[in-house]
């Protein structure tokens, strides 16, 4: 094996990494597309499958998958539960010179590697941004674009838009010499992470088309029937989110995209959630006082007064309940 001075296997191009917890449903559709899409693709790849304890039958999934692509899969368990140590325990084993996270319930499309490794390879990017399509259990769908850097605000964009870590082809060696890692132990960690990405680069790019398959599990952990205490993790992501901005002294340049950020977040999203359980009321409280701490006026947001009348009369009930 020949490595890089940075650790990073010579000729191993994308290290795809899927947390696995109780997926059994879903991972062989999963593996499969991204194995036809590999297939489809002259780099070198591997998939790592980190299972999170699941109690189903995932494990042997994985390993049936494993016998017909040896060479590809590999399968490790992350003993820390939680989608962000599984995430953070599959990127140290990584050793592509991009990773890829990917969830087990999605799928991506068969030319998904082909496009994203030929922007990279053009713009030699650090981040690449893919459009993704969301599949919802009636069948219907719609689209979630890319923010492209051809827009004059696309820095100003990405820290607002509030985008997944499915949606990014990121550079091995750029991911790990800024010791960036997903926040373990709460549900909302790419939030706590993803918009202050942009911060630490101007080798960006994005393929604007649909190459990943996201599927809306009803049954995953945002969409719960009863009252979960991690809803209130919101809090804690959001004010770890600004202290990342502070520390690289951005919170001045990006005031009005942060602040739209917690609004979206506290007054649209998350109130949603809160609006379910009489233990929500808790969080309305919270996001009354996250905001005045941060950000007192709020409702000043120019990006709040750019949204239609109904939404803007939403945000502020829900700023008044209980």
């Amino acid at each position: 094996m020949l490595l890089t001075d940075n650790g990073i296997m010579k000729g191993m191009d994308l290290s795809i990494i899927v947390p696995v917890y109780n997926s059994a449903k879903t991972l062989q559709r999963c593996v499969e597309s991204i194995l036809k899409a590999i297939k489809k693709s002259d780099n070198n790849c591997e998939i790592i499958l980190v299972d999170n304890n699941s109690t189903d039958c995932s494990v042997e999934v994985a390993k049936n998958l494993q016998k017909q692509s040896p060479d590809i899969i590999k399968i490790t368990l992350c003993k820390t539960q939680g989608a962000a140590a599984a995430r953070n325990y599959g990127a140290k084993l990584a050793v592509g010179e991009y990773i890829w996270f990917i969830d087990a319930d999605d799928t991506i499309r068969s030319d998904a590697i082909v496009k994203l490794f030929t922007r990279a390879n053009e713009e030699n990017a650090d981040m690449v941004m893919l459009g993704m399509r969301r599949i919802y259990s009636d069948k219907h769908t719609d689209y979630l674009s890319a923010v492209c850097p051809s827009q004059p605000d696309y820095k100003s964009r990405f820290v607002r838009y509030g985008l997944g870590p499915v949606q990014l082809l990121i550079k091995n060696t750029w991911w790990t010499e800024n010791g960036f890692k997903f926040h373990e132990g709460i549900i909302h960690e790419d939030m706590e992470l993803m918009s202050s990405l942009i911060l630490h680069t101007n080798n960006y790019a994005c393929v604007d088309e649909p190459l990943y398959n996201y599927y809306q599990n009803t049954g995953s952990v945002l969409h719960k029937c009863n009252w979960d205490s991690h809803y209130l993790d919101i809090f804690p992501a959001l004010e770890s989110l600004y202290s990342k901005f502070e520390k690289e002294k951005a919170v001045s340049k990006y005031h009005d995209e942060l602040e739209w950020f917690f609004i979206w977040n506290l007054l649209i999203d998350s109130a949603r959630d809160f609006s379910k359980f009489a233990e929500g009321r808790v969080g309305f409280r919270k996001s009354r006082s996250l905001l005045k701490k941060y950000f007192p006026h709020w409702r000043r947001n120019r990006f709040l007064r750019q949204k239609p009348l109904k939404l803007r009369l939403r945000v502020f009930l829900n700023s008044v309940k209980y």
